[in-house]
């Protein structure tokens, strides 16, 4: 059997890196600046992750290539239609970081309504009643509707938690989501869900028609001390008209693990208000998640050994 030429940008999981390796002859690099012309012409396969643009331009560069592998689920650094019309498959790992992201909303959704102090010395009984006194949570989850856009893999096990917490949970997707997949989440319009949820979370796919899903007209709908966090995509959320809502509402919370553009620049319109809370995009930031990413070198290697992969793109992506 020939020995392909795989590329692989950004990180990889150690021990599928060496699986790949023993199979491919693999060039590791840091990211996708380091993909020299010389690089992509002798490529079969191309593994990356989240900030390598796979597009017409890279492909033209590439006569060899067999296959795309996304280490993750997303494909919106990818152009699938372009790819496939040039008889190049694409692969990701659909699942893979499903709990990671789940877990992690509920992280900052606890960081957002149960603010804590963390004692590093002893204190005295008036700094004791003090610290006790200062952070006497607004509510608890039980008493939030949890309003979730998008139920798929994520939003369907947010839902799941949030049975657990007892919270109410109402949902809006696009297809008709079996009673399995609910947990007890009631379906809803998208406009009804925004006005009556606590809590907004965000589990949209990539697709063109989610760009600014969440507008100023959408964000108008918002209960005055709603809470609203971003896990999926930065293009659902615009940061213009989300900065002017939150700052006409001072009760209103955002939290926001996801952005367009990553990263983003000093005039990025959210920072320095108080309510908009960010981060690097975390939320799949595991060990676990990692790991179950990084094995879509399994798929690579049955494109590339003349096998139909277990997770290629979809069709409509």
């Amino acid at each position: 059997m020939p020995r392909y030429s795989v590329i692989v940008c950004e990180a990889l999981d150690a021990d599928a890196l060496a699986w790949l390796a023993e199979r491919c002859d693999v060039t590791k690099l840091d990211d996708a600046a380091a993909l020299t012309p010389d690089l992509l012409a002798r490529a079969d396969g191309l593994v990356v992750r989240t900030y390598t643009r796979v597009d017409a331009a890279l492909l033209a560069r590439a006569p060899r290539l067999r296959c795309v592998a996304r280490a993750g689920v997303g494909l919106d650094n990818i152009d699938v239609a372009a790819c496939r019309a040039r008889n190049v498959e694409v692969v990701h790992t659909p699942g893979a970081n499903t709990d990671a992201v789940a877990e992690y909303v509920f992280a900052l959704l606890l960081d957002a309504l149960r603010p804590r102090t963390l004692l590093t010395r002893d204190l005295d009984q008036a700094a004791w009643s003090k610290a006790r006194s200062a952070h006497v949570a607004p509510r608890e989850l039980r008493a939030c509707t949890i309003g979730i856009i998008g139920l798929g893999r994520v939003g369907s096990r947010v839902a799941r938690i949030a049975r657990g917490f007892a919270m109410p949970a109402i949902y809006n997707d696009l297809l008709d989501i079996p009673d399995d997949r609910r947990h007890g989440a009631r379906p809803a319009a998208l406009d009804h869900l925004l006005r009556t949820a606590d809590i907004v979370t965000l589990h949209t796919d990539d697709r063109a028609s989610n760009r600014n899903l969440i507008d100023a007209g959408k964000l108008a709908l918002l209960r005055d001390d709603a809470v609203i966090i971003n896990t999926s995509r930065g293009m659902v959320l615009p940061a213009a008209p989300l900065a002017d809502f939150l700052r006409s509402r001072p009760r209103a919370t955002a939290i926001l693990d996801v952005h367009d553009p990553e990263p983003f620049g000093p005039d990025y319109p959210l920072l320095g208000l108080p309510n908009a809370k960010l981060s690097p995009h975390l939320a799949a930031a595991t060990a676990n998640a990692h790991a179950n990413m990084s094995w879509v070198v399994r798929d690579l290697w049955r494109v590339l050994s003349g096998e139909k992969p277990e997770n290629p793109a979809p069709r409509t992506a």
